[in-house]
């Protein structure tokens, strides 16, 4: 069917609405501190609600829903493995970004180790965020394919076409807010549609109570009666995703790398006006967190109920598509709309996030290491350039993957590969003074290379060991892994005596 035109201009009302929004933000103070961290004048609900909706995209509003709906509500099992990871993250990474003039995460590591790790982590974040994000803006062409079809089939566009437009049209959109606001754009941005996203999918959840008969009785008897709402599996396999073991340990693991060592996330947290602020941020965000996923679990529930008491006329080829499919189709008019708008507002806030991340981290990473005589007005010039060209990559990396399973788990599958040898590498440099940046890159590399392995090499492994590992355990073997090497191998290097210090 597609969005009728009433619904078709609320869309085009957001999406101009929240550009202009963002432009507002450009700063007359042409600086990169003011264009990379808002001049770390941000409040800390702001950057709490900044942190939600940056780990929030596309994948989340819509692959969350069909979790429930395939299985059932395990996947909070993970969430409460975020929750850990944030006081972990307040208590040792936090105190450490705070200690210097920090712009970026990475710095870190050149202060603790020296300038090839600090270009070898950099780096890795580019590749893999990059990587990661291209899936992410392509899940944007699922929901505004399955929303603008009436339109595309008036002008006889094919389907292809389509989902080149339709991630076309949102990447260019969020690019000229980023370009033009920065940091603060960013935030700012992050916090109307996150309120828009939760409130559209509040709004989703009471109508598709409405539509089935008797409402909420019907929904929990149905969706309870064949384990919906259950929550916690306590069995151990290496290859269930979602059991309380990989969801507690792995969790922890995977947003402790996340939001501990990734730009995107730490940019926001040295935005903040003090460490206290930033650590109050964090940890709120983690509240919002829960609730979040609660909702849309409960909205996978409920559409499990609604389809099986009215199947559709044609099977879904993807869980991806049941909650986009159901606001385009079932929804009344105007609320399709508002919804449509609540699912780009993810997917925008979480590109504009990307965006100005990789920017931020090429710039000061690279850029100003080989030219710090650089003068400021250049500097940000420079940033707006990487802004664009990085829009571009992202762009391009959408379009190579449109191939693939669940797209929720295929985005956290290429995070959770690399950053356990990142997340190794940092703690390192923080919780030793004996490691060397030697070391260190032997055990990185030892890291990365297991869990390609692991990932690429998964049916090989699967037929030698008897068992396959889940993606939420990578982040974990990886950090043990490039920990206990890169420890290991420090012992027959002597370090610099002024990084022991460091």
């Amino acid at each position: 069917m597609g969005l009728n035109t009433f619904d078709l201009a609320l869309l085009a009302l957001y999406l101009l609405g929240i550009t202009l929004f963002g432009i507002h933000f450009r700063s007359a103070d042409r600086s990169l501190k003011s264009y990379f961290l808002a001049d770390r004048n941000i409040p800390w609900w702001a950057i709490s609600l900044s942190i939600v909706s940056a780990e929030t995209s596309t994948l989340t509003v819509i692959s969350i829903p069909g979790l429930a709906y395939d299985r059932d509500f395990g996947f909070l099992q993970l969430v409460l493995g975020y929750l850990v990871a944030r006081v972990v993250i307040c208590l040792i990474f936090v105190p450490q970004y705070f200690r210097g003039e920090f712009y970026t995460a990475y710095q870190l590591i050149d202060r603790r180790f020296g300038r090839r790790l600090h270009r070898f982590t950099a780096g890795l974040f580019l590749a893999t965020r990059a990587a990661a994000e291209g899936v992410r803006v392509w899940a944007i062409s699922i929901v505004v394919a399955i929303a603008l079809t009436n339109l595309f089939a008036r002008f006889s566009i094919a389907p292809e076409t389509r989902d080149i437009l339709s991630v076309a049209i949102i990447t260019l959109l969020t690019l000229v807010y980023t370009f033009e606001g920065g940091m603060s754009a960013v935030v700012w941005t992050d916090v109307v549609q996150m309120t828009i996203y939760i409130a559209g999918t509040i709004v989703g959840f009471f109508t598709i109570l409405h539509l089935v008969p008797g409402g909420w009785g019907t929904v929990h008897g149905v969706a309870g009666g064949v384990g919906k709402f259950r929550v916690f599996d306590f069995s151990f396999s290496p290859s269930n995703s979602y059991s309380f073991w990989a969801g507690v340990i792995g969790g922890t693991f995977l947003t402790t790398s996340t939001h501990g060592t990734d730009q995107l996330m730490v940019q926001r947290l040295l935005a903040a006006r003090s460490e206290r602020q930033a650590k109050l941020a964090l940890l709120s965000s983690g509240v919002f967190i829960l609730i979040q996923f609660w909702l849309f679990l409960l909205v996978g529930a409920s559409l499990y109920v609604f389809y099986k008491l009215f199947p559709p006329l044609v099977a879904f080829s993807s869980s991806d598509r049941i909650f986009p499919t159901f606001i385009v189709n079932r929804m009344p008019h105007g609320i399709s709309g508002l919804l449509v708008a609540a699912i780009l507002a993810a997917a925008m806030s979480n590109l504009s996030a990307a965006l100005n991340s990789l920017s931020s981290t090429t710039v000061v990473d690279f850029v100003l290491r080989r030219r710090p005589q650089i003068t400021e007005q250049r500097r940000v010039a420079i940033s707006r350039f990487a802004t664009v060209l990085w829009g571009i990559v992202l762009f391009g990396l959408a379009l190579l993957s449109r191939h693939g399973g669940r797209v929720v788990e295929i985005g956290l599958t290429i995070i959770s590969v690399a950053y356990g040898s990142l997340l190794g590498v940092f703690l390192l440099g923080i919780l030793t003074r004996r490691a060397t940046e030697w070391g260190a890159i032997v055990g990185m590399g030892c890291g990365l290379a297991i869990n390609l392995y692991l990932w690429l090499g998964a049916a090989q492994f699967a037929r030698w060991a008897g068992f396959s590992v889940a993606y939420t355990w990578l982040v974990a073997i990886g950090t043990v892994v490039t920990f206990a090497v890169g420890y290991g191998i420090s012992l027959f290097i002597s370090p610099p005596a002024e990084r022991l210090n460091a």
